[in-house]
């Protein structure tokens, strides 16, 4: 990685970079690579793991936490990743919410929590929290029934989306949320009448989508977390 970058800086390929999104990391020394290269707007999804598992070897918690999340405006984890990067255990929306300031503490404006469980099995709360110029917080949800299935590349679109909406209607976080959140739902149902018996099959319809990422029905309301 770090000869790819280097001739990419070379052959000036590195400086008229608008915005910069990261994703699955495997090892220290390749997220240590991308270290060297974050600037400009960051938007970082810290890709740990889900559902109490590990993804990533845990030695990375400390290095998203001390040296990647500072350097980010937006952060996209899940509710396992939060607790990891927070070592707050997230059974409430007052957990959650003292979970959102801990990360904005370290640095990030918008906190993007992409999978809450909190009042239902059912149910799947996204959270997002903007810290204001007054060092106050705003903070918003959208809650969603779960649609069976699992599927692939749900993370990384999330984070993809919400990197394009915020570039473009950042001081409205309700809109991009409901924009986000439609757009994700109205995929996956796409993807579902498509699934099979392999992991291919699991893998999101994009293509099949593109009308609906360009121009997302709005399926739901957010909702302001006081």
């Amino acid at each position: 990685l770090r000869s790819i970058l280097d001739g990419m800086e070379r052959n000036n390929l590195l400086c008229e970079i608008g915005h910069l999104l990261t994703g699955y990391i495997g090892s220290e020394s390749f997220l240590r690579a991308v270290l060297d290269v974050l600037h400009g707007p960051i938007c970082g999804d810290p890709v740990l793991g889900d559902k109490g598992k590990f993804y990533v070897p845990p030695e990375l918690v400390a290095v998203y936490r001390t040296d990647v999340i500072p350097l980010a405006n937006v952060i996209t984890p899940n509710q396992f990743e939060v607790e990891q990067l927070t070592g707050i255990d997230i059974r409430s929306m007052d957990d959650a919410k003292q979970a959102c300031i801990a990360l904005h503490e370290c640095g990030p404006e918008l906190v993007f929590i992409t999978s809450l469980q909190l009042d239902s099995a059912d149910t799947i709360t996204i959270l997002a929290s903007k810290r204001k110029e007054d060092n106050s917080y705003e903070i918003w949800r959208v809650d969603s029934a779960i649609l069976p299935g699992q599927f692939t590349g749900t993370g990384d679109l999330c984070a993809a989306l919400l990197l394009g909406h915020t570039a473009r209607e950042f001081d409205s976080l309700p809109r991009v949320m409901e924009k986000v959140c439609s757009t994700m739902f109205s995929v996956i149902e796409l993807t579902s009448k498509f699934v099979g018996d392999t992991v291919k099959s699991r893998e999101l319809q994009l293509i099949r989508s593109k009308s609906l990422i360009d121009n997302p029905p709005l399926k739901f309301q957010a909702k302001e977390v006081k």
